[in-house]
């Protein structure tokens, strides 16, 4: 059972509480509907019984006070209304809690600007971070020690996440269900509750966030290049000469940093903008092929089972939204 505290900040936004406690909720349904147990203890957490949000419109009952909880495993902090300065004042009493939930080991997730509270813990200090556009500069001015990623849908270093604005937490939300359930959970969601499951380039990757832990950034130079440009031919020499590296030390050195060979590491991103592709749009499997930069069908297929297991026309068969079924 997966303990998931939804902290609701005074001046909350009713629609960020009301998504994330729906989503989770909704998949322990879907669980038990396929015969399996429920995964998810929800519970609502404030410093008062009735709290009052969104400039006092409404009003949400939590399930336990901040210091009546107990350890969660994540700890969600939705997006919080009006005044930022005034907002944090308001929430001072959460910010203890969020930094003790975290050294209990909870990962914590920001939707939209409750990267406002999330950042008032000083967790993001000297790490990436997204929240809606169009509080990009107030944010900046308020954290300069936080590097505000432009245009991030998602945003995870070391199990704390952020999403972008508006819609954006849907798809951060679709994440943590899928990490903490499988794909299959996270696709039933997303056509259950409409949500485009589709991801940014940025996000696209994010099974590939455990392997930029390390320090060596001439590897993570080599791997955000392959990330943004998988629809090209290249090599290992080519990349290594990037770094101006030996080929011999540069191979020795990407597999110490992330457990996978080069080649392999630009298989992986070739075939999950494949999959996203095949879950999203109604191309072919030769148009998603050239798409992702192979041109022989036959490695393109081998190296797509080798990874996911299944072959393009099963995973597209399976995992298009529109449930295309057309070769």
């Amino acid at each position: 059972m997966k303990t998931i505290h939804i902290l609701i900040p005074k001046t909350a936004v009713g629609s960020g509480v009301t998504a994330a406690r729906y989503l989770f909720t909704t998949a322990n349904q879907f669980l038990q509907a396929a015969g399996k147990e429920p995964l998810f203890k929800v519970l609502m957490v404030g410093s008062d019984r009735e709290i009052r949000i969104q400039d006092g419109v409404y009003s949400i009952t939590t399930d336990v006070l901040l210091e009546d909880s107990g350890p969660a495993d994540l700890v969600i902090i939705p997006p919080i209304f009006g005044d930022m300065e005034t907002a944090l004042a308001l929430n001072e009493d959460a910010i203890p809690w969020i930094i003790k939930q975290r050294d209990k080991g909870a990962e914590v997730a920001s939707l939209c600007i409750g990267a406002f509270l999330l950042a008032s813990t000083g967790m993001l200090d000297g790490k990436k971070c997204s929240t809606h556009w169009a509080f990009y500069t107030e944010f900046k001015e308020m954290f300069p020690e936080v590097e505000v990623v432009d245009g991030g849908v998602i945003t995870e270093e070391n199990g704390i996440y952020s999403s972008g604005g508006a819609n954006s937490i849907w798809n951060l939300l679709l994440y943590l269900l899928e990490k903490y359930t499988d794909r299959d959970m996270a696709i039933l969601a997303s056509k259950y509750f409409a949500i485009d499951i589709d991801r940014n380039s940025q996000a696209a990757f994010m099974m590939f966030t455990g392997q930029k832990d390390h320090n060596d950034k001439q590897v993570k130079k080599v791997q955000e290049y392959i990330e943004g440009n998988y629809n090209e031919k290249m090599t290992v020499d080519e990349l290594a000469e990037m770094v101006a590296v030996s080929r011999r030390s540069f191979e020795r050195r990407f597999k110490q940093a992330t457990n996978n060979t080069v080649v392999e590491y630009m298989q992986r991103v070739k075939i999950e903008a494949a999959k996203r592709s095949f879950e999203s749009t109604r191309k072919n499997i030769t148009e998603v092929m050239f798409d992702v930069g192979y041109t022989d069908s036959k490695a393109f297929r081998n190296v797509f089972k080798k990874i996911t297991g299944l072959t393009p026309i099963e995973y597209r068969n399976k995992y298009n939204k529109d449930v295309t079924t057309a070769a």
